[in-house]
């Protein structure tokens, strides 16, 4: 059946319809507020130990795999209602093992990303003990979202905007001040190979995976908000990391833990100043932290309630529709990577975006699958999307890749054993 209500449209990415629901200024603040959380003050770093002065470059390559991605979810979300995601539409267009592939990498890709948010957070509020830092925000967003508790529409824009002031003062007085040299940006702008510009740009990836607050069927925004998104983000993140290495260069860079906190330190901020910068970081990984928790555990239960992992996992809705015991299991996933498995922050960021690419790889090969009656995105789109979630997430660091792949490929295995004794025990039937 073709939709007729209009959700707007993209100037690459031809029409789109579906049902009217809330969007506008509120979706792109969710999804741009997610974004800055999830990557400025993250993944700069590890980003440009990879790519160096050509970071912006990298950022350009991830935003534009992340837009033709999310043109590929938000069309296919006009078909399968619900939650699940790609796991649903890998499911129904391509196959159940794809399904689960999707689903499962999600999961380890959330997991992954809520340790990498929650050591940020440790690094800036606590740096003599950052991991004890993210133990105890991974514990506090945990009980948040277990009673209830969501910030209103309305105060997670005055966070967002609190935190995009915050990065603005950051550059403005970096470069009103004798802090930032663009001799230091030109001495260093050695091209360091194609494959390193890849890996910082599935890195940053990470950054953008922030537009899965708003698009899809449940809060129903259109391509505008998610190209309005992306770009307002894109912008931010090529001004902060140009001042970050005409400040800081791009060894010292890459050897950060707080990028944001030495560039302001590193332009004479006051004490003040530094403090509003750790404030701000705490303040976007805590509105990061609280929607990929529950996504993560949405997951979870999806997968429960069709036996891919234990079922009792998906019981207990708590108020806002979180299923309970999904929500502890992910949280205690997360805790104990930071604290039993140590991983680092780059790891963590790596692995959160193998997971997120090899999910959205699927959603784009998904969309290929559409008709031309199913208001199909035009063919570059999602191939676009599918080459470039599958090259970034192999050119992601090597440590990472691994570990990504043995996550990843651990919940493959179980599903291939169990369809297999399926298939063995109905041919002795």
């Amino acid at each position: 059946m073709r939709h007729t209500h209009a959700v707007g449209t993209s100037l690459f990415s031809g029409s789109a319809v579906a049902p009217r629901m809330p969007g506008g200024v509120a979706a792109v603040v969710a999804g741009l507020g997610a974004m800055v959380g999830a990557g400025v003050f993250a993944v700069l770093a590890p980003a440009a130990r990879a790519a160096g002065v050509w970071l912006p470059l990298a950022l350009a390559i991830a935003a534009t795999v992340a837009y033709c991605s999310a043109i590929s979810e938000t069309r296919l979300a006009l078909h399968h209602r619900g939650r699940g995601g790609a796991y649903v539409y890998g499911r129904r267009r391509l196959g159940e093992g794809w399904g689960l592939a999707a689903g499962w990498a999600f999961a380890v890709g959330a997991v992954a990303a809520c340790a990498a948010v929650a050591l940020t957070f440790g690094a800036y509020v606590w740096p003599s003990q950052p991991r004890a830092g993210a133990l105890v925000i991974l514990a506090v967003v945990v009980v948040l979202r277990w009673s209830g508790t969501r910030a209103p529409v309305r105060a997670a824009a005055l966070a967002c905007a609190a935190v995009l002031a915050v990065l603005a003062a950051v550059v403005v007085l970096s470069w009103s001040g004798d802090a930032a040299e663009w001799a230091r940006v030109a001495e260093a702008a050695r091209w360091h190979g194609l494959s390193a510009v890849l890996s910082a740009a599935g890195l940053l990836f990470f950054a953008f995976a922030g537009w899965t607050r708003i698009s899809g069927s449940r809060v129903g925004a259109g391509e505008r908000e998610i190209g309005w998104a992306l770009g307002t983000a894109l912008g931010g993140y090529v001004a902060v990391a140009v001042t970050a290495v005409a400040v800081l260069g791009p060894r010292a860079l890459a050897r950060s833990a707080t990028p944001v906190l030495d560039v302001a330190a590193a332009g004479g901020a006051s004490a003040t100043v530094e403090s509003a910068v750790a404030a701000g970081a705490a303040l976007a990984c805590v509105g990061v932290l609280g929607p990929v928790v529950a996504a993560a555990a949405h997951m979870v239960a999806v997968l429960a309630a069709d036996g891919h992992v234990p079922r009792w996992l998906g019981g207990g809705a708590r108020p806002l529709g979180v299923p309970e015991r999904a929500l502890v299991a992910v949280g205690a996933a997360a805790a104990a990577a930071v604290a039993v498995v140590d991983l680092d922050l780059r790891t963590a960021a790596g692995m959160s975006a193998f997971g997120i690419l090899v999910y959205y790889a699927v959603a784009n090969a998904s969309a290929l699958r559409l008709g031309p009656t199913e208001n199909r995105p035009w063919l570059a789109m999602p191939v676009v999307g599918l080459v470039g979630c599958t090259v970034l997430a192999l050119c992601l660091p090597s440590k990472a890749v691994v570990c990504g792949m043995a996550a990843v490929g651990a919940g493959v295995a179980v599903f291939v054993v169990r369809r297999w004794r399926r298939r063995r025990a109905s041919a002795r039937a």
